[in-house]
């Protein structure tokens, strides 16, 4: 009779080698490859991605399994929806729940079929180390009138993940297909505007730029090319985003080549808005700002008007005309007399010596910024340059 004891001691060996088996997460469908990508980079802080994927499905429950290993992917943000059968079949699909697998970067749904098919699903979720930044390439014409805008994106991708085909969304414009390999940064044309007009600009602004030389007290006057977002200056289709501008001007036709002015970063422009560009500071127009009166004006009590007076004396030395902006800011005149603000908005009044033609520029002066326009000839033939005296009278109000 053979011995009984080795039988249920190989049963628990067998069981024992079984166990792990058991308790292993079965995959019964892994995703097939993506049929199609969409990335969306119109938020700045989050990528969204969403693929399409044809999955073969039994009759019953499927557990379809989708892991992202080392891929920067936020878990919490994973949707998983049924679009519909893959082909005309009467197929009826549902999602009946989700678990996550312990200790692995992976979820694992449980998926109903009516029957035996194909169902296109799309899976969605944020993706982290996909990120992007705008760059632009400006070049002018001869006569500084008008320029050429090329608008790039940078991609670059330290998701530790890769895309083929990839339709790329970012925020505006047109959608664009390209794809995007592992640890891979690109540079794409987004959108090229010909014949943009451009303004010109050399602005005198005590509070925005300060001094040249502050013991003469003449100010630094910068200059920009400025390119308005709308559609008379063939833009305004999408606001522009922030990003690098490289500066340009054409060259001679002897020369033909481009000549770099310098390069500036272009501030998000909504559409119908001004992008302001940066090209160095004026050497041939001179500015001397002085304060040609302060009187002090008792009210009542503690409270006071100050009279204002700034003289501006004013040379170009150009050999064209040009028009010179004045900015001057109501809060820190306010500070350059009194010595300090406190912090209330300013009451003020303009006063009927001041000589700027045409008055403050009503579209771009507001309550505590007054701009006026100077136009000045070109020097004179021997070089010298006329010197124009123009006054800004201001009264601020119950000051105390």
């Amino acid at each position: 009779m053979p011995r009984s004891l080795p039988i249920p001691l190989a049963f628990i060996a067998i069981c024992l080698c079984l166990a792990p088996i058991a308790q292993a997460r079965i995959k019964l469908i892994t995703l097939p490859p993506r049929e199609r990508v969409e990335i969306q980079l119109d938020n700045p802080g989050a990528t969204l991605v969403e693929e399409e994927r044809i999955v073969p499905l039994i009759k019953g429950e499927n557990q379809v399994d989708f892991s992202w290993a080392n891929t920067q992917i936020n878990p919490e943000t994973i949707l998983f929806r049924v679009i519909a059968p893959a082909a005309e079949q009467k197929l009826d699909v549902k999602v009946l729940s989700v678990s996550y697998p312990p200790n692995e970067a992976a979820l694992v749904w449980s998926v109903g079929a009516s029957d035996s098919g194909s169902a296109r699903v799309r899976i969605s979720y944020i993706l982290g180390n996909l990120s992007k930044n705008f760059a632009y390439r400006a070049v002018a014409t001869r006569d500084e009138s008008k320029l050429v805008l090329a608008q790039y994106m940078r991609l670059q991708n330290l998701a530790n993940e890769e895309y083929g085909k990839t339709e790329m969304w970012a925020g505006f414009g047109k959608e664009f297909l390209k794809p995007i390999g592992l640890n891979e940064t690109k540079e794409m044309l987004m959108a090229k505007f010909a014949n943009v007009p451009i303004r010109k600009t050399y602005t005198a602004s005590l509070s925005e730029f300060g001094y040249l030389d502050q013991p003469q007290q003449k100010l630094r006057i910068p200059m920009h090319y400025v390119v308005k977002n709308d559609k008379a200056s063939a833009l305004g289709t999408a606001p522009l985003p922030e990003g690098k501008v490289r500066i340009f001007i054409e060259g001679t036709e002897k020369e033909k080549a481009t000549t770099f002015l310098g390069e500036d970063w272009g501030r998000f422009t909504p559409i119908d808005d001004e992008m302001r560009l940066y090209l160095g500071v004026a050497q041939d127009i001179v500015v001397k700002r002085t304060i040609d009166r302060n009187d002090k004006i008792r009210i009542a009590g503690n409270l006071f008007d100050h009279a204002v007076t700034i003289k501006y004396e004013i040379e170009n030395f150009k050999d064209s005309p040009v028009t010179l902006d004045i900015v001057e800011n109501l809060r820190q005149i306010r500070t350059e007399v009194r010595g300090s603000d406190n912090g209330r908005d300013v009451q003020w009044e303009l006063g009927k010596d001041t000589t700027f033609e045409g008055g403050p520029d009503k579209e771009k002066s507001t309550f505590e910024k007054q701009v006026f326009h100077v136009k000045l000839p070109a020097r004179g033939a021997d070089g010298k340059a006329e010197k124009f005296l123009h006054k800004l009278q201001i009264t601020l109000k119950n000051e105390w």
